[in-house]
């Protein structure tokens, strides 16, 4: 083992020796800088996203089931295959008669909120002023499944529903763009050129799943399908997206989840040999499918990163190889004073680790610089430096420098005194 006052020594020289070629010493450790850099940025980018994604599903709403068209499978593979004929949607689809079999409270006992919503683009407009936010039918308890208030006026309700009624509930966002400087409540807006009277205003959400909620209208669920989404299914039934489904508190998802399956099983006439063409997922489902995507992205794209570690150091081992060369009298001299082999070995050793080490820790302060920087991009956006990737950079840093600096090391240590004393 070596003594804390020679490696003190050794560490002192390996800085000397960098200090003396600082130009050759920094492009040496550019490939270190780089890689560690890279592998920081992007590991505390993924675990940003992954508490961007964990914050945009809790606005959602708390221990929501969703029900969407399509086989489970189509989450990892795609969108299901849906051909459009007119207004005739070909292909899985939830109809408002798959919406009143899950509300029945007989066949889905559990489930205490059952809110649909179908969703286009359409032109919004207040005098000159034009907007294009995504227009979402719904029904009353759409704003309780997701847990949205209300900061002016109110929410759709039945009346609303049953008069196919056209008012309207903004959100903050699409205020701030059509009414800048008054109370928009009981303002007439125009939905693709058709009138509609501002009933509420929602309260700010900020981003979350499908970018900014704020950027949204809603219009009550039977006005959407007679105006804005006149989509039906092969069998002349309107259509809906998407079902947000409350279970009662204390029941057990997996016991709603079946209650509902069997439902839209029923409903479908799906062969129990059948796959179903629907898909319920809880809120841990996306998390976890998101997670698994995300942490697979990370490391296969932080593996790529790595490779300039790799090559940061064979450039170390090739400029510790140009060292040993050139130090050779140097090495002789302290052998002939009676430096042993572990000496020249620990001192070449110690100097490529320091080098290493140096671009390691560059690498860390520029890696977190970047994230830090991707988050200003995106709002409620934080990418998360976690100590434990610093500290897997640090090692890995370290144990470049010992491995790629081991022979060269080895090398010096190997020299003949004499013919080194010799050596021109």
């Amino acid at each position: 083992m070596l003594r804390l006052a020679t490696l003190t020594e050794n560490i002192r020289m390996a800085l000397r020796a960098l200090r003396s070629n600082k130009l050759r010493a920094a492009l040496t450790m550019l490939g270190i800088i780089i890689g560690v850099g890279a592998v920081i940025t992007l590991v505390s980018v993924g675990r940003g996203v992954e508490n961007y994604i964990g914050a945009a599903f809790g606005s959602i709403g708390t221990d929501l089931l969703f029900v969407i068209p399509g086989s489970p499978e189509d989450m990892t593979s795609g969108p299901p295959t849906q051909v459009l004929q007119g207004n005739v949607l070909l292909g899985p689809s939830l109809s408002l008669k798959d919406l009143e079999a899950v509300k029945d409270s007989r066949r889905v006992p559990d489930a205490i909120v059952v809110a649909p919503e179908v969703q286009t683009i359409a032109a919004v407009a207040v005098g000159s002023e034009v907007v294009q936010p995504p227009v979402s039918g719904v029904e009353p308890g759409y704003d309780i499944a997701r847990e949205w208030q209300t900061v002016a006026g109110r929410f759709i309700d039945e009346g609303d529903v049953v008069a196919r009624a056209r008012v309207a509930v903004l959100g903050q966002t699409v205020v701030k763009e059509l009414f800048p400087d008054q109370d928009p409540i009981g303002a007439i807006i125009k939905i693709n050129r058709q009138p509609y009277k501002v009933i509420g205003v929602l309260e700010a959400k900020g981003g979350g799943m499908g970018g900014d909620q704020d950027n949204h209208v809603y219009v009550p669920l039977t006005t959407a399908h007679n105006e804005l989404y006149p989509l039906r299914n092969k069998a002349g039934d309107p259509i809906v997206n998407l079902l947000y489904i409350m279970p009662r508190e204390g029941v057990d998802q997996a016991e709603v989840i079946e209650q509902i399956k069997t439902t839209l099983r029923a409903q479908h006439n799906i062969n129990y040999r059948d796959e179903d063409d629907f898909a319920v997922f809880s809120q841990a489902d996306f998390l976890a499918a998101f997670g698994a995507i995300i942490g697979a992205v990370t490391i296969f794209l932080s593996a790529i990163a790595a490779v300039s570690l790799i090559v940061g150091g064979i450039g170390i081992m090739n400029i510790m190889l140009v060292t040993v060369t050139e130090r050779t009298r140097e090495i002789g001299l302290r052998k002939a004073i009676g430096a042993k082999r572990r000496d020249i070995l620990a001192q070449f050793l110690i100097e490529a680790m320091t080098l290493s080490l140096l671009g390691g820790v560059l690498g860390i302060l520029i890696g977190a610089g970047g994230a830090m920087a991707i988050g200003q991009l995106v709002e409620n956006f934080y990418p998360v430096v976690a100590p434990g990737a610093v500290a897997m950079a640090v090692g890995f840093s370290v144990a470049v420098g010992l491995f790629f600096g081991l022979y060269p090391a080895w090398r010096a240590s190997r020299l003949n005194p004499i013919e080194a004393l010799r050596y021109e």
